[in-house]
Order: structure tokens, then sequence, then C-alpha cells
């Protein structure tokens, strides 16, 4: 299939999460197992263009996400294929229980889209603020889950977790995310990180909105100090990409991680599972929320405020950049 792609015009227009909507409706149209499932979040979480256009597979359960899962597990033993859609926070901690035993547990072939993820709903507040969900479902056994930049980048996830057999979360976020892709015809696979930026002094891996701010720090500190970033979008939480990390820290043996959630848990602590088993030394910086609630503001306010924008990336590099190595392949050193 070509990729998909959409004028200058509409991709300003479009929030990631319309871009699932609309990938959401192509599959529904090739797929007439492809049924999809609302807690009364349809306009939210755009999964309601595919109930305008497929009435008849289409359940909204009313304010019971916990039910919900229950519904879209049994449909999953049935045949169908369900696509179900929440709020992050609510897929991750209020419905934990039927994600991770009906879903999980059952290895069924149920596909969550979790909206408004991270600090994306700033404003909304912390009840809103899903900054925990990938320490919870990434330790969910069965489960692959994802993280995409941008919205081509979520319609390619869509699309994926439709191929293959089993339970995705796939994590995004309420807003207008800044356009890392112009269309879906580029090499993206569950599992496997896309280089954004070469670079040999320093790694910053980053997922989701962080990707496109790593990507314009690694750009600025090329200009302004002469530095070779390189920049890994690890849209894939698990599996992770081992391969794409462990070259990271054999070629540049400085890594910093962002991410729009807790330190613990997420992106941060799943890149230094693998330095860790990989038993060699770098310095290492994880950035995102530090073990605390986040401020209540605008996204891009928040980002600002808890270091993951552009800016705090910059700060970040120039200090583990401070963090010298001896120049041979005595990995006992000391950082």
């Amino acid at each position: 299939m070509a990729g998909l792609t959409y004028t200058a015009v509409e991709s300003t227009a479009l929030s990631t999460a319309e871009y699932y909507g609309k990938a959401l409706c192509e599959l529904g149209r090739e797929h007439p197992e492809v049924v999809a499932l609302t807690a009364d979040l349809a306009k939210s979480t755009k999964i309601g263009m595919f109930g305008e256009e497929f009435p008849d597979r289409f359940f909204n359960v009313g304010i019971a996400e916990q039910n919900m899962f229950g519904i879209a597990a049994g449909m999953a033993k049935a045949g169908l294929v369900p696509f179900l859609s929440t709020f992050s926070i609510f897929a991750s901690l209020r419905s934990a229980d039927q994600l991770h035993t009906d879903i999980c547990y059952q290895n069924v072939n149920a596909k969550i889209i979790a909206t408004h993820a991270g600090t994306s709903f700033g404003q909304a507040g912390s009840t809103h603020h899903a900054i925990c969900d990938l320490a919870v479902t990434r330790s969910f056994p069965n489960l692959t889950v994802v993280c995409p930049a941008d919205g081509m980048e979520t319609v390619n996830a869509v699309r994926a977790a439709y191929e293959m057999q089993g339970p995705v979360y796939i994590r995004i976020n309420r807003g207008f995310d800044r356009v890392l892709n112009s269309s879906t015809d580029y090499d993206f696979e569950f599992g496997k990180a896309i280089t954004l930026h070469e670079g040999t002094d320093l790694t910053v891996i980053a997922c989701g909105s962080c990707a496109f701010q790593a990507l314009t720090a690694a750009n600025f500190l090329d200009n302004s100090d002469g530095l070779k970033i390189r920049v890994l979008n690890m849209h894939t939480i698990k599996p992770i990409d081992r391969e794409a990390i462990e070259k990271a820290v054999m070629d540049t043996r400085r890594i910093i991680t962002v991410e729009d959630h807790n330190v613990i848990g997420g992106l941060g602590s799943a890149v230094a599972e693998v330095i860790a088993d990989l038993g060699k030394g770098c310095a290492f910086r994880r950035l995102g929320i530090q073990d605390v609630f986040a401020p209540i503001g605008l996204h891009e306010d928040i980002m600002s405020i808890v270091g993951i924008d552009s800016n705090g990336i910059i700060d970040a590099v120039r200090e583990v950049m401070k963090k010298d190595f001896e120049l041979d392949d005595d990995w006992e050193d000391e950082v």
C-alpha cells in the first residue's frame, strides 16, 4: 500500500488522534472483523469517526471503562478485532485489572488506543495526566507497548497493530503534535528504533512528543556547539530495540532519555535495564517527570517546566558532555 499522505493544510489541522481515527476507518473498510469501542469518549478520542461510518460495528458502553475492556476481550475471543479507546490514564490505571487479566493474561487480539497521554491534557490536571501508564503497561506479559512520535507514525502503528496477533497498547497525545513525518512511507516496525539524526558524541533516545524536541535540539547543537548528537525515536517501548541501545552505548558512551512520563518505569527505565544487562559503563541521564505530579497548564509549558522540550534537552546534553572518558577500550573505567 502506498504511504498515506495529507495536504499541508490538513497536516496542521489534524490532531494525532484524528490521524488515528482516519486510519481506523481505513482498516474498517478493508476488514469487516474490525470493531470499535468507546466509554462515552467517542468525540474526544476521535474513535467516533469510525462510529459515523460503521454504526453497526461501533459500541459505546457508557462511562464504564473496565466493562469496555472485558467486552473487548470477549469480542476478540469470538474472532473480531476490537479497537478500544479511552484516555491513557483510564486505560492503564482505572482498567488495569481488566487489561491485565481479561486481555493480557488471555493474550487476546485486542488493540488499545490510549489518548491524552503524558501531560498532553495538561490543563485538566493530575487526574488526567498519564505519567505512570508506561510503567504499568510495559510490566504486563504479552502486551506490546507503543508511543508514536506524531500523526503519521500513529497511522503506521495502528496498521501494524492490526497485522500482528495479540494485545497492543498505543499511547498518543491529545493535541496537535509537531509534524515529524510528512507521510507514512518510511521504515516502521514494532521493536525497531528510527534514527532521526546521526551522531557520535552523545545519543538522545526519545519517544512520543519528545522525539521532535530531541531532533530540534540535535540540529541546534550541531550548528551552535559542533556536537554530533544521535537521536533515536524509540517508538516501541516494549519490545524495546536492545540492539540500537547497545550500539549507542558502544558508539557514544553518553545516553540521555527523554519522555513525557515519570522517569521511573518508562522509557528511561527500559533503556537503563538494557545498559545494565550490557555491563558497559556510560554517562546516563533520564529526562522526564522526576517522580512528582506534573504542574497544571498547557502542554508546551509543562514540557518546558520539567525540561523535556528542546531547551531542556540542550542543557542536559551540554552537562552530560562534561563527563569525560579515557580514549581507550577499557570498559572498566568509571565515568
